[in-house]
């Protein structure tokens, strides 16, 4: 088996800690949780006759006042950003999120998921500019943690570009 550090990054309130709690445990949860710090969370995912334990770090809801700490990013595999798709200012700050991880750890693999799919017909982030990431070779995905729409595939699609990393 073997063991790879993914941080969930993502501003406050994108969804972070529901996506991990629909992956994990299969639970969607009205009532919000705020994280303090991080919440680490395990599962093991089986790819091409090879396991691997995915070690799922959600840290805290990060803004233009707070400062993702360069420790919690150590040693990581793999990186889930989350946006809002309802906040189109949530997708500016992965964007700034991502460059914070290429500068701490290099470039590891990624993918982007804009949240909250089954509130598509109030989303504000712009599908232009979710065209223009994809161009530049961003994998993004659409989810939605309440109805648990693509939120195994994101992970699974995340597990896929760690094993082919090894």
């Amino acid at each position: 088996m073997i063991k790879m550090k993914v941080c969930m990054l993502g501003a406050f309130a994108v969804g972070k800690t529901s996506l991990v709690q629909q992956y994990v445990n299969s639970i969607f949860s009205e009532k919000y949780q705020t994280t303090l710090g991080v919440k680490i969370d395990k599962k093991s995912v089986n790819l091409n006759d090879q396991t691997l334990e995915l070690i799922l770090w959600d840290l805290a809801g990060e803004d233009e006042f707070i400062e993702v700490r360069s420790s919690y990013l150590r040693g990581s595999s793999g990186v889930i950003l989350v946006a809002d798709g309802t906040r189109a200012e949530t997708l500016d700050i992965a964007l700034m999120l991502k460059q914070k991880v290429d500068r701490e750890v290099g470039e590891i693999p990624f993918i982007l998921l804009v949240n909250k799919a089954d509130l598509a017909d109030s989303w504000t982030i712009d599908q232009v500019r979710l065209e223009k990431l994809k161009q530049d070779g961003w994998f993004i995905m659409q989810t939605s943690a309440k109805d648990s729409a693509n939120v195994e595939d994101a992970y699974m699609a995340l597990a896929s570009k760690l094993q082919e990393a090894l």
